[in-house]
């Protein structure tokens, strides 16, 4: 009983800080079942499902592409309708962590490339339309790599000038384009938007609240559920993220919810949106630092982006410090977390974002 308590406070303060990772629960419940069960083939809608409108100033067109593990990727393609012939810069964005293409990422690709780029908003593997087996489950490694392979998939196509690509990381995916710009020297420049560095939230807790006991009883507990799941032949998965938060709860609990879970931002594709993760997703986050090499992005500038009132703002103010020149941060005067995932309070500085690429996009 002790080891599972352990494990809740540890669902507490490490998931609760990161988009809805986890839920915290009951011990009872830790037993969680698959609340989304998808096909092995790989089928893509062609219907306007986004969870915003359409724009009549870009192409859009779905496509896939393999990463470096064989997992194929599925993605939408904006790009600017009147763009002449000349080769454009190009951006790939990814992100929030545990979100789909056709929410946030695919809302800064759209708005990007009526600006002038070719853009690249791409489910993560396993996650949405992408593909991969077991369904919902995360890794700092292969998601940075889908970072690479979006890259890969821009640099082929006749209309992108492959020296001038540049990627957009967004809450969870921010830490994770930032540790593909440091190995990928393909990518130019990058930004983060209300960043998360996954790895330190997972490894360490909400604001490294996380005690040594606590780390330890989580492993214990996930690594054991590993024979659980071996046995089965398939995971076990977290309760789904799908209630309304408890009066009381953490603002930024209420904000996620009333982007994932209303109208607003739902999409029944998204692991945020009443799905779940695997129970052993944390695992490799929990050791594994992503942004260890973040000096190597220099010359390279990044643009770190956050919220003024955002609960996750530490986490650009440190990477900030950790990275070399050239750098920026900005802070969005008056903004949350959740405000930088649409533009319901018109927080989102895409003209800043623009700039920046336009400026180091050359």
């Amino acid at each position: 009983m002790n080891t599972l308590i352990s494990r809740k406070k540890f669902l507490q303060s490490a998931a609760l800080a990161c988009a809805a990772l986890f839920v915290s629960v009951p011990p009872a419940l830790a037993q969680g079942t698959p609340v989304v069960k998808q096909e092995n083939a790989m089928k893509l809608t062609q219907e306007w499902d986004k969870t915003f409108p359409k724009s009549s100033k870009v192409d859009h067109q779905k496509v896939t592409f393999r990463n470096r593990y064989g997992i194929t990727l599925a993605a939408d393609l904006y790009l600017p309708r009147d763009r002449g012939n000349k080769p454009l810069p190009a951006l790939a964005v990814g992100g929030p962590f545990g979100a789909v293409k056709e929410q946030s990422s695919g809302l800064y690709a759209q708005t990007l490339a009526e600006r002038g780029f070719a853009t690249l908003a791409f489910d993560a593997s396993y996650t949405g339309e992408s593909g991969g087996e077991p369904r919902n489950v995360a890794s700092p490694d292969i998601n940075t790599e889908d970072f690479s392979a979006a890259v890969d998939f821009l640099g082929l196509h006749a209309a992108v000038d492959r020296e001038r690509i540049g990627i957009i990381g967004i809450c969870g995916w921010g830490g994770m384009a930032l540790n593909a710009t440091a190995v990928d020297k393909r990518i130019k420049a990058v930004v983060t938007s209300t960043m998360y560095d996954m790895t330190r939230v997972m490894s360490r807790g909400y604001n490294d609240s996380m005690t040594l006991e606590q780390r330890t009883q989580a492993l214990e507990q996930m690594s054991r559920q590993r024979w659980v799941d071996a046995e089965k032949g398939s995971p076990a998965y977290q309760p789904a993220y799908n209630s309304k938060p408890a009066s009381g709860a953490a603002q930024f609990m209420v904000d996620y919810y009333d982007y994932y879970g209303t109208p607003r931002g739902y999409h029944p594709r998204a692991v945020n949106s009443g799905n779940a993760w695997t129970q052993t997703t944390p695992l490799s986050f929990m050791n594994m630092p992503i942004l260890s090499y973040i000096k190597e992005i220099s010359p390279r500038p990044i643009l770190f982006i956050h919220g003024e009132n955002a609960h996750s703002r530490y986490f650009s103010e440190t990477a900030y410090a950790a990275a070399a020149e050239p750098k920026e941060l900005l802070i969005v005067k008056g903004a949350s977390h959740v405000d930088l995932y649409d533009n319901k309070a018109g927080k989102i500085p895409f003209d800043a974002i623009a700039d920046f690429f336009g400026k180091n996009l050359k």
